[in-house]
């Protein structure tokens, strides 16, 4: 691979993470619409390391807290929030396990990502009309529960890990910026997960140009992502990402079915 190749498709990963639009979608996507060979879900996985190595570097402050209460005050807020945390992610890490094959291969059609993207456009409108200027949810173990079963969904291209974590929590209660700020913690250990998963099967020969390449671009593009996304639900809806994941949604039938 290019090492253009792989600069654009980290930043597609590091933008795709964290606006609720699907980077999965987008990298499975960008090959076909470029004429590329997909890389494979290994590749992707390392542009994950790269988002999460942004996410970290972001919430540093926040993990360091909930960390440091979770082990010296497990019974404290924090400390309770950190293993709410870590049982929210074992949903969505069990079912990477069990379908790892099927989200490499048969999850990659083109019109059902356009689907998932239309379908769970609609499903964050009805969420984001719902939702309140304050929160009326607590961080409990439910709630965040019920977050880490919908994050499940977001194995299927097209769903988007950050959009169904932020729709769960918009329908629990939660306000945008809270809602925003829950779905980055929960995504960390996720993807964190699936990254030591897929890295047992890279060579050293594989961490080549391009791939340092794709994962510098996913780390810088992530933080980019994050910082305007956490400012913008602050004094917006999230109306706009409805209307793009429609519209591209709309793009790939009609090209998936047009003679």
């Amino acid at each position: 691979m290019e090492i253009f190749k792989a600069v654009v498709l980290g930043v597609v990963q590091g933008l795709g993470e964290f606006l609720p639009i699907s980077s999965s979608a987008h990298l499975a996507l960008a090959p076909k619409l470029f004429g590329w060979q997909y890389q494979g879900l290994d590749y992707d996985v390392m542009l994950h390391l790269g988002t999460l190595l942004a996410l970290l570097l972001w919430f540093r402050q926040d993990w360091a807290q909930l960390l440091r209460a979770g082990f010296s005050a497990p019974r404290s807020e924090k400390g309770r929030t950190l293993w709410f945390i870590a049982a929210a992610t074992v949903p969505a890490g069990a079912a990477g396990l069990l379908l790892e094959k099927k989200a490499e291969l048969a999850f990659r059609s083109p019109a059902l990502i356009a689907l998932m993207l239309m379908l769970f456009a609609a499903v964050l409108y009805f969420a984001d009309s719902r939702a309140e200027s304050e929160s009326r949810a607590e961080m409990s173990l439910k709630n965040l529960l019920l977050i880490g079963l919908a994050q499940t969904l977001a194995l299927a291209p097209g769903v988007s890990r950050s959009g169904i974590t932020l729709t769960a929590a918009l329908l629990l209660g939660f306000a945008r910026p809270q809602a925003a700020r829950i779905s980055f913690l929960l995504s960390a250990p996720v993807i964190g997960g699936a990254a030591l998963m897929q890295l047992r099967h890279l060579h050293a020969a594989d961490i080549t140009a391009p791939f340092a390449a794709g994962f510098i671009a996913a780390f810088l593009s992530g933080l980019l992502a994050i910082r305007f996304f956490m400012g913008f639900v602050r004094t917006h809806s999230l109306r706009g990402f409805v209307y793009y994941r429609l519209a591209l949604g709309a793009l790939i039938l009609a090209c998936s079915f047009w003679p």
